[in-house]
């Protein structure tokens, strides 16, 4: 049997409290495959930003959503070994179809994102991790915290 071999690994990271968690999962996966990581984070605009805020905003709303997305990662970065950071990245788009596309042009061996279960719209929908799982060509670790 051939043994897995992983250069890199993409990281998707949101603003919620798990993201650390995720990060942490995929560093120490990283280390012990002696992999690369590649931060991800996407950014999409809710159905519920009125059309008005686009026209009167002082500063593009997208722009705007961009800007603190860069500036969440590059925090989140600061926990990563340099030795295992290879890049990070913000794309605009719906999330799972970003992390999909993100995976195929990065050539990564593995995803790693955070799951936070089913409520409310997700039921409906699906969750991003769901999606991800079920599109993406590549393996996909969904990290989630061991219940209290």
């Amino acid at each position: 049997m051939t043994p897995l071999v992983m250069k890199r690994i993409l990281v998707c990271l949101d603003a919620s409290a798990r993201a650390s968690f995720v990060l942490q999962t995929a560093a120490d996966l990283a280390r012990r495959a002696s992999a690369k990581l590649h931060l991800l984070r996407t950014v999409g605009l809710p159905p519920e930003i009125d059309e008005e805020m686009f026209v009167h905003a002082a500063e593009p709303i997208l722009q705007t959503l961009t800007k603190k997305a860069e500036k969440e990662l590059d925090e989140l970065a600061r926990d990563v070994p340099p030795e295992l950071l290879e890049g990070k990245s913000v794309r605009v788009g719906t999330p799972w179809d970003q992390i999909c596309t993100a995976a195929k042009a990065l050539d990564c061996d593995l995803v790693v994102i955070g799951s936070h279960g089913y409520s409310g719209f997700d039921k409906i929908l699906g969750t991003t991790a769901g999606k991800v799982v079920n599109h993406c060509d590549r393996s996909v670790l969904v990290a989630r915290p061991t219940p209290r």
